[in-house]
C-alpha cells in the first residue's frame, strides 16, 4: 500500500484524538457530543483523502479548531464548515506529498465517459447508501477501490460523493489549495472527473452484485 493511501483498519478512535481543551469537562449543552460526532465523520473523510493514521488525526484537529464550533451553532453548519476546512488542508497535504498530483486534467471529453450525469444516483446508489457501504460490511471493498484510484480521481470523488461539495466548490478547493499545477481546474473538469469516478464505482457495484 502506498504512503498516499492506507486502507487498513486500525483501532483508532478519531474522537479521542481531539485535544482536552476542545473537549472540556463542561458539556456546554451537548457541545462535546456534537464535536465527537463531527470528529468521527471528519476522520473518515480525511482517511479517504490522505490515508489513515497521524496525518488524518492532525487534519481533524486542525479542522475542528478552524471551524470554531460553538454551542449555539447549528450542527449541520458546523459539520459543513469543518468539512471544508479539513478538505482544504487535506488537498494541501497531498500537494506537499507529491507536487503536481492534483494537476488539472487535460483533454477530457464527455463522449469518452460512460455516465451522462455528474450525480451519484447515476451510478445506481444514493449518498446514504454509499455512507453505509463506507462504514459497514462493504468498508474494505470500498476502501480498496478508492486506494486504487489515481489521486486526482479519488480526491474529486471523495469531495463530491462523500463530503457533498458541488462541482464548483470542488474545483475551487483544488484551485485554491492544490498547488500551482492545480490552478487550471474548472467546474467542467470537476464534473467530468467525477463522472469517471462514477463509472468506476458502477463497475465495482456490478462486480460485487455478481459475486453475491
Amino acid at each position: 500500500m502506498s504512503k498516499e493511501f492506507d486502507a487498513s483498519h486500525g483501532s483508532l478512535n478519531p474522537a479521542s484524538q481531539i485535544s482536552s481543551q476542545q473537549l472540556a469537562a463542561e458539556d456546554n449543552g451537548g457541545l462535546n457530543e456534537i464535536v465527537e460526532q463531527i470528529a468521527a465523520s471528519l476522520y473518515s473523510l480525511a482517511s479517504m483523502l490522505v490515508g489513515e493514521g497521524e496525518d488524518s488525526e492532525r487534519l481533524v484537529e486542525k479542522a475542528i479548531a478552524e471551524a470554531e464550533i460553538s454551542v449555539c451553532q447549528n450542527p449541520e453548519v458546523a459539520r459543513q464548515s469543518s468539512s471544508r476546512a479539513l478538505s482544504a488542508a487535506a488537498i494541501e497535504l497531498l500537494a506537499r506529498r507529491d507536487p503536481g498530483c492534483l494537476e488539472a486534467p487535460a483533454g477530457l471529453t464527455a463522449d469518452s465517459i460512460c455516465i451522462d450525469d455528474d450525480d451519484l444516483a447515476a451510478a445506481g446508489i444514493s449518498r446514504d447508501e454509499l455512507k453505509s457501504m463506507i462504514s459497514g460490511s462493504e468498508r474494505d471493498r470500498v476502501r480498496s477501490w478508492l486506494a486504487g484510484l489515481p489521486a486526482t480521481l479519488r480526491t474529486v470523488f471523495v469531495l463530491r460523493a462523500v463530503a457533498g461539495f458541488s462541482a464548483a466548490e470542488t474545483s475551487g478547493l483544488l484551485k485554491d489549495h492544490g498547488g500551482a499545477q492545480a490552478s487550471e481546474w474548472t467546474l467542467e473538469a470537476a464534473r467530468e472527473v467525477f463522472r469517471q469516478g462514477l463509472c468506476s464505482l458502477a463497475s465495482q457495484l456490478l462486480h460485487a452484485s455478481a459475486e453475491r
